[in-house]
């Protein structure tokens, strides 16, 4: 009995069941079995399987630029004209390029039009090769410098990065004033996908201004003031006004047009520990730095992953 012969939801539950290079494999048998195994909804799969804790809808709709544009131009005319300045696809050495990249294609030769067809196959195969510099976010615990004094920082950093499947690690460089290196041994468990689609050199556009209220954790865009300079992403909880005594009966916090942000990693007492900022979403700047849009944290998941890092004394203590 042929495979062929079997009921199509049967094939498709074997399907499933191989693993990507299996699936390589079984595509060559025949033309049908060939568009079968190359069909997204497979190969998705496999990508949320192994990847989709670190690419997201940013690199997805980045993803698609690249297939859109290699169909229309054809990989020969691409690579013949080796122009950069006009995108971020096709060979590269030397020196990154001073472009504000969301992601960048190595090398396009692999993107065969049958493959240049199977949008998800092609995706995999890209991240798995190191050929796909694609949009994440990095988890940093820093000293930075600010004056005269060091500080402990908090946040994460876009970039741009790519992954080695000789270390299984992954390779990094963020935009500042330049594509500088980050690091070469970026682990799995300090990476995620943007959850908002806003460049780091852009002010995001908050919604959740209006609702934000003592004891919210939230995500808030911070940077030294210098116009050159991306957006870090801060972690720090909303707290309440000076003349609150915190009694949750009688809080009038969060119908004030002011916001306190605490930034928890710093102790009590520090300068940098509390800010005041408008409710009204523009950005408020400070002598040494700048504070942009805010996002509220609704999952447990992602406050709790911020609470792992908090420094040792300021992790908190629940009590049952």
């Amino acid at each position: 009995m042929s495979l062929l012969n079997l009921p199509e939801p049967i094939l498709d539950c074997i399907l499933k069941l191989l693993s990507p290079m299996e699936l390589v494999s079984m595509s060559e048998v025949c033309t049908c079995l060939r568009d079968r195994c190359r069909s997204d909804p497979l190969w998705e799969v496999h990508i949320k399987k192994k990847w989709g804790g670190v690419i997201g809808d940013v690199a997805y709709k980045e993803w698609h630029w690249h297939i859109t544009t290699t169909k229309e131009k054809g990989i020969n005319q691409l690579h013949q004209q080796h122009n950069i300045q006009n995108g971020s696809l096709g060979p590269f050495s030397g020196t990154w390029p001073m472009l504000y990249l969301r992601s960048y294609l190595e090398d396009c030769s692999h993107l065969n039009t049958s493959l240049a067809n199977s949008f998800m196959m092609a995706l995999y195969f890209s991240l798995e090769n190191g050929k796909f510099w694609f949009p994440a976010q990095i988890y940093r615990v820093n000293e930075i410098s600010y004056i005269c004094f060091f500080s402990q920082g908090l946040l994460v950093r876009d970039a741009l990065v790519r992954y080695d499947s000789k270390t299984d690690k992954f390779q990094a460089r963020q935009q500042n004033g330049g594509w500088q290196v980050m690091g070469n041994n970026i682990q799995w468990d300090i990476l995620r996908a943007p959850p908002v689609d806003t460049p780091p050199w852009n002010l995001h556009v908050s919604d959740c201004l209006q609702d934000l209220k003592p004891e919210d954790h939230i995500e808030i865009q911070r940077k030294r003031r210098r116009e050159s300079t991306p957006y870090d992403w801060w972690y720090a909880v909303i707290g309440h006004m000076e003349s609150c005594n915190e009694n949750q009966n009688f809080c009038r916090c969060r119908y004030s047009e002011t916001l306190i942000v605490e930034f928890k990693q710093y102790s009590h007492g520090s300068s940098m520990r509390r800010v005041k900022l408008p409710r009204n979403g523009e950005q408020f700047e400070e002598p040494t730095r700048c504070y942009g849009g805010i996002r509220k944290l609704h999952s447990d998941e992602e406050i709790q992953r911020w609470e792992k890092l908090l420094p040792p004394h300021q992790t908190p203590v629940y009590i049952a």
